[in-house]
């Protein structure tokens, strides 16, 4: 069983005197089911789950009626049960495959004798009509792969180390030789594994990287079922857009550029796929911007854009055929870097971060990786490599133009602060 974040969220979720529902948004097999399954077994009398994918004679009970007392005599009809005040949770997974369950939550929240859970895959929560979402009796959660702090716990690395880690991050301290060669090992595998959970479990059940590629194809295989089944009319550009990330994240600059897909290199053409699999959380967008100054949204070019891959285990696995061994014997300056920089992106996407990144041609080039605004400060991020990672023009200039504090070089070195540049080691991005 994998320790995840959310145990954390759904407790405190719990011990709220007054709560709303809960939906727990995300992509497909990141984990959400399981974790909600997990918690509501333990810390409830009674826990009932309603699968409206598994069921679908589940949506019966919302086809009349929406009244709370209708519902609960509905779910006691068929089975569903024992129904105990203040001591069960009502779990409606699956939730986008019945609308009408969602707009009932208002009631049922107001009810007050149950709590209630909703969970589903972003694609179908995002592209389902619901007549009257449950404004103001509803909380959301957004849950992700394993990020590399939950893949430690998963190794079974413990508290102290990541403790550790934190202290010294803090502190701008090196790291202790053996500590940070272990953890660049946990990172390279983390790369090439990433955080699918089942993958995750696979990976530690076996070691096998073999097995784990097979459970890699097996989630693409889904997700591109899912694009047939979601995506309506658009669905073979959203198939090409998928699969065409690797290919955009190999070129140098990154950029995304509609041409590399169709010689009508129109944005209209392409952007509701696009969007599609940003809304999925499948694909996660950086927007250039146009000044490096607060607040970043105001100088966002929509136009221009990069998109990374959610899940960097998933892009090795569907782009970089026979990487892996590379990776884990040490060899990360493949493919310009874009495995390193799509880990970062993907890092720092799960915390919450909005990711932009800065090119200008005039008057010098100048092209900066990550561009973030956390809270009322702007953190410049450059993803190196290979071994040349103190080679950073574009940083050295942007120092000497603007007064910006944080500036900050990813790459393979030990923990080092030196002319206004943190250097430090991939592994600790989690720590952003």
């Amino acid at each position: 069983m994998l320790k995840r974040k959310i145990d954390l969220v759904l407790m405190q979720w719990k011990n709220r005197e007054k709560k709303k529902a809960l939906l727990i948004k995300g992509a497909r097999q990141v984990g959400k089911s399981t974790s909600i399954q997990i918690f509501g077994k333990a810390n409830y009398k009674s826990f009932i789950e309603l699968n409206f994918e598994k069921n679908p004679v589940y949506k019966e009970i919302f086809a009349e009626s929406l009244d709370a007392d209708s519902i609960i005599i509905n779910m006691s009809a068929l089975g569903l049960g024992p129904f105990i005040e203040n001591e069960t949770l009502i779990f409606f997974d699956e939730i986008q495959s019945c609308p009408r369950a969602r707009t009932a939550i208002k009631f049922l929240v107001q009810d007050e004798r149950f709590d209630y859970i909703e969970s589903g895959s972003l694609l179908g929560i995002n592209n389902n009509d619901v007549s009257s979402y449950p404004v103001g009796f509803e909380e959301q959660y957004y849950m992700h792969p394993l990020d590399f702090e939950e893949f430690l716990w998963a190794k079974n690395v413990n508290a102290e180390v990541i403790n550790l880690l934190n202290e010294h991050f803090i502190n701008q301290k090196p790291i202790p030789t053996a500590i940070h060669k272990a953890m660049m090992r946990h990172f390279r595998e983390y790369i090439i594994v990433g955080g699918m959970p089942s993958v995750v479990n696979t990976f530690i059940k076996t070691s096998n990287i073999s097995e784990v590629l097979r459970e890699q194809k097996n989630i693409l295989n889904s997700f591109r079922d899912d694009v047939k089944k979601y995506s309506g009319k658009d669905k073979l550009k959203v198939q090409e857009v998928f699969d065409s990330i690797p290919e955009q994240l190999n070129k140098k600059n990154k950029r995304y550029f509609l041409s590399m897909l169709s010689k009508e290199p129109k944005m209209r053409t392409y952007e509701d796929s696009i969007m599609w699999l940003i809304d999925a959380s499948i694909a996660i967008p950086s927007f250039n911007i146009a000044s490096i100054e607060l607040p970043l949204s105001l100088n966002e070019k929509r136009n221009l854009f990069k998109i990374y891959m959610f899940d960097t285990g998933l892009l090795t696995s569907m782009s970089f055929e026979g990487i892996q061994f590379e990776v884990l014997n040490g060899d990360i300056e493949i493919n310009e870097g874009s495995i390193i920089e799509n880990a970062l992106a993907s890092t720092f996407f799960k915390k919450g971060i909005k990711l932009r990144y800065y090119d200008r041609k005039k008057p010098t080039n100048m092209e900066l990786d990550f561009v973030l605004q956390i809270g009322n400060k702007i953190r410049i991020i450059e993803s190196k490599s290979g071994i040349d990672f103190y080679k950073h023009p574009s940083l050295a200039r942007i120092i000497e133009e603007k007064d910006i504090a944080d500036t900050i070089v990813f790459c393979i070195n030990n923990i080092k602060n030196e002319n206004s540049i943190l250097y430090l080691p991939y592994y600790l991005s989690f720590l952003i």
